[in-house]
């Protein structure tokens, strides 16, 4: 007690969304330092990328199903990286009783009126032609109506994505990233 005034501690829970190219793994220090405070932290990957996915419904389904399963009464912060803003707001729009707060942390967030497309169409807009560096960018599917795939080159990661983590966290991306292609 300080001051004679008794402390509370509100623990929460927490839903983790990792970027694109990424997997639940990416999570590891931050889901290590919540459940160390007393949190619950809930991770889940999303299905696969590329082909295996038919819709961005199905790309999110483990996180609303996370969200889906919690508890009647009961709030989770959720807390989306990159791409995971997309999955985040389908997410609070589907089960807004059940999101309490919702942070985007240097994530997309879907603008009201406009295709998904929207915000990277934004973040590309003015970037010249090495912006991308490494990065694989191609198409895959049907030749006559393509989708577009992308994939983290190392210089890309290491100059990007990683600029300010320890080496190791490239590393441990390029090791153990689960998707090859993001479509």
């Amino acid at each position: 007690m300080e001051g004679g005034k008794k402390q509370h501690h509100h623990h929460h829970h927490f839903v983790l969304i990792h970027g694109v190219c990424h997997g639940a793994w990416s999570w590891y220090r931050v889901s290590t330092a919540l459940e160390a405070a007393g949190h619950r932290v809930t991770a889940p990957d999303m299905a696969g990328c590329g082909e295996e996915v038919a819709s961005f419904e199905e790309y999110s389904r483990p996180l609303l199903d996370a969200v889906a399963a919690l508890p009647e009464g009961e709030q989770a912060v959720l807390v989306a990286h990159s791409f995971g803003g997309q999955s985040l707001a389908l997410a609070m729009e589907r089960h807004p009783e059940k999101v309490s707060v919702a942070v985007f942390v240097t994530a997309t967030m879907p603008a009201a009126g406009k295709p998904m497309t929207y915000a990277f169409n934004q973040l590309s807009q003015g970037k010249g032609p090495d912006f991308f560096m490494d990065c694989a960018l191609g198409s895959a599917g049907d030749p006559r109506n393509p989708d577009k795939t992308f994939l983290f080159g190392p210089k890309y990661m290491a100059r990007r994505v990683y600029q300010l983590s320890p080496p190791e966290a490239c590393l441990i991306c390029s090791s153990i990233s689960p998707y090859m292609y993001f479509l």
